[in-house]
């Protein structure tokens, strides 16, 4: 059923036309050009939540999306925008983010706004810019005052996580009254075992973890409680009282204390469900969290691992930090489980494993999810973008892994090394005590041909040859200059003084400036192995840095790796490309100190990534060619890159971002900003290539998360 749509406001309400579209649905909005107005979607109560819904304006003569707008979640499934249409708008784009959901809108509303209501709406959000809005709109400055208004309306009254959560993820009684509906609908509900190894808790935790447990909205379910041989006689009176009362709740007591493993397996023994989910004796399960689980498993009955998001919690109930997590990860979990919460398999793929392993206690779990997925195909696993676990951070809760960090990083240290030794590979001891995994390079090493596109700017360019030639240390390099019409005579001398350097070659290139093209010339010059696309304004501050892109470029499955770039004053430039922010793409940890490790230390852990700049990527020539290299026809310089990748990536390479190979990027300097009417239409122009040709996938970047900002990649709400 369609979605009523009504605009309000200014004379009689009327019906706005509406378009079910592939990916999702698009309101008419012709003739409403630079209203003000506010624009509320409703989410049927009696279906399941998107989670996240992504709204954009459809203007111009391209017709695609424009940036996506900064939607307030008011609570209850109801979204909300407040601002200005776009002077050639239209039609309002509102398409969901979690795959395979589609949208449930019942009702979207546009309300055309007056000038008191807007300053009024303002003043409550944020005085001073409104005033300021009021000050310029009475001198005859509009435009300006529009912009202070449009700031001041985007403005959150409540921020933070605590706002996030009473307005994006607190279940209505209409929601839980729907999930039991379909629960109840459901023939064949798989049981799902939950192993809770217990030690000596507070009681308090223990039952509150209970308790959550019992809550639960979808109630197939088992407790398989091991007590690791307690010694509290509160803790063994309480587990003894909870059982007796719920037939759902099986015990099993160990007579000497095993540790977590050996106590996590007796609970698994017990276990009769097809499933099985891990659950420490102190932490607490929301109230949907199996509902989702099992949904998720219905939705694809393949699954062998399904996790989720996860938050802490302290002794009063706050919640706090928030581990919003990418989908499956290979690398990133090399480096760190970042899987761990809620965590739930398939019971026979963890006996035939052998459950966890004693000896790895305090990284059992990182063990047990390396042994796993080693060779798991990753469409088997399954990434619920929801928080459905907090993880108790209070005194008192006696968890296992807390007790010594060593011996914890010591475990996670030898399990990784046993996955990777098999690859040839060596694990090491990496930043703030996380793994870093260290590839070996082929014997002999292969030619790396790095291609330069360039026009003048001699000082930059003799930077960045000086760093290749002096201060890498890697022995088999040809340096490619696509020269693109150099007239300036510094130019001519700084390639001058490289005339008896076989390892430089110059090509001329002229014409008018054309990224793709220009780099694919240098790739047909070129007679390396591995490729590697440099801009001519980069400067190597570490001899090992090429070392480390090629181990990774090599290797069968990657397709191409970038790096991580700095601007000159320290703070990052390049941390990872994000798909959809901004309509397109942005760069991950955009001016973060280097020196900082990022969300959850993601700038300090090779990770995968759909994107890197191609202002210094790598990749082995073969697959260049394989997918036709750069598209020199319809993105001549904006996101030539990330079509690459998401062209590599769709060939079934993954894509790496390395924190190892580390230099700093002078961005642009050499070709200027986007400041002319020209440019701007052509940036234009690519970003409707990049929408039309890859729409889905930048809705929904893989690797970030559906739950985090679209405006910015900085991993935050």
């Amino acid at each position: 059923m369609e979605p009523d749509a009504l605009l309000t406001g200014r004379g009689r309400p009327r019906r706005l036309p509406l378009r079910r579209e592939p990916d999702g649905l698009s309101l008419d909005l012709s003739g409403l050009g630079g209203a003000w107005v506010t624009v509320t979607l409703t989410d049927d109560p009696g279906a399941a939540r998107n989670a996240r819904l992504l709204m954009s304006f459809l203007a111009g003569e391209s017709g695609r999306p424009g940036a996506p707008l900064a939607e307030e979640a008011l609570g209850g499934g109801v979204f909300a925008w407040t601002g200005r249409l776009p002077e050639d708008v239209s039609a309002l784009r509102v398409t969901g983010l979690v795959p395979g959901r589609p949208l449930s809108l019942q009702r979207i509303a546009l309300r055309q706004r007056s000038r008191p209501s807007l300053l009024a709406r303002g003043l409550l959000r944020d005085p001073a810019l409104t005033l300021r809005a009021a000050f310029w709109r009475a001198l005859g400055k509009r435009v300006r005052g529009r912009a202070f208004l449009d700031r001041a309306l985007r403005h959150r009254r409540e921020t933070g996580y605590g706002a996030w959560i009473r307005r994006s993820a607190t279940l209505t009684p209409a929601d839980r009254a729907r999930i039991r509906a379909e629960v109840a609908g459901w023939e064949a509900a798989p049981l799902i075992s939950v192993l809770m190894p217990v030690h000596d808790p507070a009681p308090r935790v223990l039952r509150v973890a209970i308790r959550s447990l019992q809550a639960q909205l979808y109630p197939h379910w088992e407790l398989c409680l091991c007590d690791d041989a307690s010694r509290k006689p509160a803790v063994v009176r309480l587990i003894d009282r909870l059982a007796a009362r719920d037939p759902r709740i099986r015990v099993v007591r160990r007579p000497e204390n095993g540790h977590i493993a050996r106590a996590t397996n007796d609970a698994l023994a017990l276990a009769q469900g097809a499933f099985c989910a891990f659950m420490d004796h102190d932490d607490a399960l929301p109230e949907q969290a199996l509902y989702e689980v099992a949904r998720a498993l219905r939705d694809d009955p393949g699954l062998v691992l399904v996790y989720s998001d996860e938050d802490k919690i302290e002794g009063r109930g706050r919640r706090f930090e928030p581990h919003f997590k990418a989908d499956f990860d290979r690398e990133l979990l090399y480096g760190q489980n970042y899987i761990n919460h809620l965590t739930v398999v398939r019971t026979d793929a963890v006996r035939a494993l052998g459950g966890l392993r004693p000896g790895f206690e305090g990284s059992q779990d990182h063990d047990l999810l390396l042994r796993l997925t080693d060779q798991l195909d990753p469409a088997r696993i399954r990434h619920i973008p929801m928080v459905l676990y907090h993880w108790r951070a209070a005194g008192g809760s006696g968890t296992f892994s807390d007790r010594a960090l060593a011996r914890t990083e010591a475990a996670r240290l030898r399990a990784v090394a046993e996955v990777v030794e098999r690859q040839g590979a060596r694990a090491e001891q990496g930043p703030h005590g996380f793994v870093r995994v260290v590839r070996p390079l082929p014997e002999p090493v292969p030619r790396v041909s790095v291609i330069i596109p360039t026009r003048d700017r001699a000082e930059l360019l003799r930077v960045t040859l000086a760093g290749l030639f002096g201060a890498t240390d890697y022995p088999d390099i040809e340096v490619i200059v696509v020269d693109n019409d150099s007239r300036e005579p510094e130019t001519r001398a700084l390639f001058e003084t490289y005339r008896d350097d076989a390892r430089l070659h110059v090509v001329p290139a002229p014409g008018p400036f054309n990224f793709s093209d220009l780099s694919n010339r240098g790739a047909a010059a070129a007679s390396g192995a591995v490729l590697l696309f440099l801009n001519n304004d980069v400067e190597v501050i570490e001899p090992g840095w090429l070392s480390e892109l090629v181990s990774q470029a090599v290797r069968p499955e990657i397709g191409a790796v970038g790096a991580k770039l700095l601007y000159p004053d320290g703070t990052v430039q390049h941390g990872g490309v994000v798909l959809g922010i901004g309509g397109v793409a942005g760069h991950s940890h955009l001016g973060l100190p280097d020196e900082d490790p990022g969300y959850f230390a993601r700038m300090v852990l090779v990770q995968e990534v759909s994107a890197v700049t191609g202002a210094c990527l790598a990749m082995r020539a073969e697959v260049f060619r394989a997918v036709g290299g750069f598209d020199a026809e319809a993105l001549k310089v904006a996101f030539n890159d990330i079509d690459l990748c998401l062209r590599i990536s769709a060939a079934g390479y993954r894509i790496l971002w390395t924190p190892f190979a580390k230099l700093v990027h002078h961005e642009s300097k050499s070709r200027g900003p986007e400041d002319t009417s020209e440019k701007r239409a052509r940036f234009q122009a690519e970003t409707a290539v990049m929408q039309e040709r890859w729409g889905p996938e930048l809705r929904a970047d893989p690797y970030y998360n559906i739950n985090l900002s679209r405006i910015s990649a900085h991993y935050r709400l």
